[in-house]
């Protein structure tokens, strides 16, 4: 599971980067205010969300001016009704204005983020399965929207290509078979968990015959993720993915598999809409 300390590092990146990309050689328009002038600033949601970001809008303005304070009156993954509001800020207008657009930014995308994966978990909350999200993330922001997928109350799939092994079609077909690629990845990192997509219930029998860890159900029907499951009793875990939609997540659920990976919480999400309203 993700923590803001372990995030830390990668909270200041994502910040830095993207006041270089806005601020660029300084914020001309924000010059126009006199340099000493103090302003206070309200951030409210125009719709229902559930929260996340607060440690990103925090690092903007520690990046761009220490004396601005922040009051937050909501933290992250607090389901909020519209109009709410979730901080208040004071200090120098100029640095209030220059960072409100990556501020919001951050905090409207994750936010979006994480109100999605909070729809999709209540859908399911009647079942014991585990939503899981995918590597379709926005360049740069995997670590951010993966924590935002948490705060909505799912769980991450493996970060990258470097923590567990996904063994898909391609990689099955250029290793020469199911047994092959498993042996190969059991050898090359002993340690990390070893998943194989399949594609058919002989396929599955292939990857439960070499000890594959879990085992991700491409495409099946519901009736044919019912006899994974009878078939699979208990030996390796098993993962729906593919066409899983809202209308059919629930019947999916019920067929009693470990997880169902869904692409759509990281990228298909929508911004919540923000406000942020400055008193100079």
């Amino acid at each position: 599971m993700l923590t803001l300390p372990e995030l830390q590092a990668v909270i200041q990146e994502n910040v830095t980067v993207s006041l270089i990309e806005d601020v660029g050689s300084g914020d001309i328009t924000a010059e126009l205010i006199p340099e000493n002038h103090q302003a206070t600033a309200r951030v409210i949601t125009r719709e229902p969300a559930v929260i996340c970001g607060v440690e990103w809008v925090n690092e903007v303005f520690r990046q761009l001016d220490t004396r601005v304070q922040l009051d937050w009156k909501v933290q992250d993954g607090e389901h909020v009704d519209a109009n709410t509001q979730l901080l208040g800020l004071k200090g120098p207008a100029r640095a209030l204005l220059t960072g409100e657009r990556t501020a919001l930014n951050f905090l409207q995308t994750l936010s979006g983020t994480a109100t999605l994966s909070a729809h999709y978990a209540h859908q399911v909350s009647s079942t014991s399965v585990k939503l899981l999200d995918t590597r379709k993330t926005l360049p740069g922001l995997r670590m951010a929207q993966k924590y935002a997928v948490q705060c909505g109350g799912c769980f991450n799939h493996r970060i990258g290509l470097y923590d567990a092994f996904l063994i898909k079609e391609n990689h099955i077909i250029a290793c020469g078979g199911i047994a092959n690629a498993v042996k190969t990845a059991r050898s090359n990192h002993p340690s990390k968990p070893v998943e194989v997509e399949v594609e058919s219930l002989t396929q599955l029998s292939e990857a439960l015959d070499v000890g594959a860890d879990i085992i991700m159900l491409d495409n099946f029907t519901p009736e044919q993720m019912e006899e994974a499951v009878k078939l699979t009793a208990g030996r390796a875990l098993l993962e729906a993915s593919g066409n899983i939609t809202d209308e059919t997540l629930l019947r999916f659920a019920s067929t009693e598999v470990d997880y169902i990976s869904i692409g759509a919480l990281t990228k298909h999400c929508k911004a919540i809409d923000l406000s942020m309203r400055i008193d100079l």
